[in-house]
């Protein structure tokens, strides 16, 4: 998992946790069965939402989502423009063999098809539908983290509505009726923390990613038509710089940009010894 995301949820526990000491204890906070009652509702109602291919994709984009590390776009174009020389040097067959080093399945398959001949046109319908269908893929990771956000709060205030019922039953015992209210309203509490705490923000962040990974994607499919265009390697670079945002191409011009030169007179110590 994204140790941002892990980051947020513990705080966000330690917080609340913090909190409660401050006013006393954890311990009227605790109640298992509640929990089940919450969490097992909230699975048990996606699983009933989703086939069982949906579910297995999901869990296989969340564990890539979770485990592996974001496309860099500065190692993708530098890549693109390494390729785009090769192609301008000699020519674009030349590039079968270095298709097949790629390691990105995406982007050997566009250069692929530019040694194949294929119609750029053809090659940028290809690519687009392949990228369609990446993110539908995505979205459905994320539209089932979106689905346990929306399930816990109302499985938290079923559970609130069974205490109440329970309580109601036992008014012939009212010193009962504070203590079974506070745990009623716990259920309340747990929906609303798994959702606002753990299911959204997941949420969130596979959105973030499914993003990044697009606008890599639309880098290849760009750097790809430039190159069966023979477009300047330079040209290529700028073109897919455009992608970028403004403070990273800021970034990596100052990087790029040659040391001030030294004021006139000042002596260089080398280390050799003058006559």
């Amino acid at each position: 998992m994204d140790i941002t995301t892990i980051l947020g949820i513990v705080i966000g526990l330690g917080l609340i946790g913090g909190a409660i000491l401050i006013g006393g204890s954890l311990r009227p906070y605790l109640d298992p069965a509640s929990f089940v009652l919450v969490l097992g509702g909230t699975i048990a109602a996606t699983i009933a939402n989703y086939s069982g291919a949906q579910l297995r994709n999901a869990w296989r984009v969340l564990r890539i989502a979770a485990t592996g590390r974001p496309l860099d776009p500065e190692h993708f174009i530098r890549l693109i423009v390494s390729l785009a020389e090769k192609a301008r040097r000699e020519g674009l067959l030349a590039m079968e063999e270095e298709a097949e080093r790629l390691s990105d399945p995406f982007l050997r398959k566009g250069i692929q098809l530019v040694v194949d001949g294929t119609d750029p046109e053809l090659v940028r319908n290809i690519l687009d539908i392949e990228l369609t269908f990446i993110e539908e893929r995505h979205r459905q990771g994320q539209a089932l983290f979106e689905s346990l956000g929306v399930y816990a709060p109302a499985f938290g205030m079923i559970g609130t509505l069974v205490g109440l019922i329970r309580m109601l039953g036992r008014l012939d015992d009212p010193s009962t009726v504070g203590p079974a209210l506070a745990l009623a309203l716990l259920t309340t509490l747990y929906g609303a923390l798994l959702a606002y705490l753990v299911f959204n923000p997941i949420a969130g962040k596979l959105r973030v990613k499914n993003e990044q990974e697009t606008m890599v994607r639309q880098i290849m499919i760009e750097g790809v038509l430039s190159i069966q265009a023979g477009e300047n390697p330079r040209i290529v670079e700028e073109k897919l710089r455009s992608f970028l945002p403004p403070a990273d191409r800021r970034a990596r011009e100052a990087a790029a940009r040659p040391a001030p030169a030294r004021p006139a007179g000042e002596v260089v110590t080398t280390g050799a010894r003058s006559r």
